[in-house]
């Protein structure tokens, strides 16, 4: 029996087990996703598109939906949900927009001009900085970066501007913005580098011989080379961003707000938000109330779409590329 097990396979009945665990893997998700947007659908049928607009306020609504019966009338289902579609994009934009140019000049940097003992502890120390649990970064952004930015860089001026609106405590688009832009940066060098590790170096030293600078040449081919690997790093790192609830509910501010450019660049960044993911987390011990929870189940449904759609857009972003991507 034993020697059985240890024995190779043979190739077809490899090939049958590895497309078993795959078809096993996509029912899976599938079944995911049927389930999701069936226990959604009540908040979907009631609202149709008019679900993603503005209108009221969203905490009025949820604390409607709260206190109905078990057997909630249509109207409970109320809801406009833009608030923290708003939320979402802009945070998950911004830090991706981010994360992206600290990536790439990152990656250009370790890979191509630092020395190659910096190397060998830049990549792992990279590696293990994005295995870091979201909460840690939580944790530190809701006892350091938020009493920082609430008592030295929020002022009173900007407090009593938007007193009428929302309270001013530090917790908000900024400091959500700069721990979701440390968080999705390691996943994104560690990519880069590796794909650019994988360039052959003799484009890099065809270009030198022909008259660029090391970092022209890096710049000109080895990079334009690594593009597809650049485009599957940010829809890696904005998967992860959309995703975001726990690191995000702590230092967000947890208000169904819309930070509004025109009350000011810096109080802008100040303001407080509330996203998708971090929604279902403040939301979920209501969850008893029917109509909530299929609120909740619409909340997911609508992250779901997000990274589907995140990945047929990457998917086709990198079709022209294909002609640059290195090969082995």
């Amino acid at each position: 029996m034993l020697k059985a097990l240890r024995d190779p396979w043979p190739d077809n009945r490899a090939e049958r087990t590895l497309g078993a665990v795959a078809l096993l893997v996509g029912v899976g998700v599938i079944a995911m996703i049927v389930f999701v947007a069936a226990r959604a659908w009540p908040v979907f049928a009631h609202n149709g598109l008019s679900w993603l607009g503005s209108g009221g306020s969203l905490e009025t609504q949820i604390a409607n939906m709260q206190a109905t019966s078990v057997n909630p009338p249509a109207t409970a289902f109320h809801l406009r949900a833009w608030p923290l579609v708003y939320g979402t994009l802009l945070s998950t934009g911004i830090a991706v927009v981010l994360g992206m140019a600290i990536a790439v000049l990152s990656s250009i940097f370790i890979v191509e001009l630092a020395p190659a003992r910096l190397r060998k502890i830049a990549i792992p120390v990279i590696r293990l900085l994005a295995s870091v649990p979201s909460v840690i970064y939580g944790l530190i952004g809701v006892l350091v970066l938020v009493p920082f930015v609430g008592n030295h860089l929020v002022t009173a001026a900007q407090k009593a501007s938007v007193q009428n609106y929302v309270e001013l405590t530090g917790a908000g688009l900024g400091v959500t913005v700069v721990i979701l832009t440390v968080m999705i940066t390691p996943i994104m060098i560690a990519l880069i580098c590796e794909a650019l590790m994988a360039a052959p170096s003799t484009w890099r030293e065809g270009a030198v011989a022909l008259g660029l600078n090391p970092l022209r040449a890096v710049l000109a081919v080895t990079l334009r080379a690594v593009r597809p690997a650049i485009v599957a790093a940010a829809v890696l790192a904005g998967a992860r961003a959309l995703g975001e609830a726990v690191m995000i509910q702590m230092v967000s501010g947890g208000r169904s707000f819309t930070p509004n450019l025109s009350h000011g660049l810096g109080t802008f960044f100040y303001e407080p938000l509330r996203t998708l993911a971090s929604a279902i987390v403040d939301y979920h011990e209501g969850i008893g109330a029917p109509a909530l929870r299929s609120t909740l189940y619409a909340f997911a449904a609508l992250l779901l779409f997000s990274a589907l759609v995140l990945s047929v857009a990457g998917y086709l972003i990198k079709l022209p590329l294909r002609k640059y991507q290195v090969r082995a």
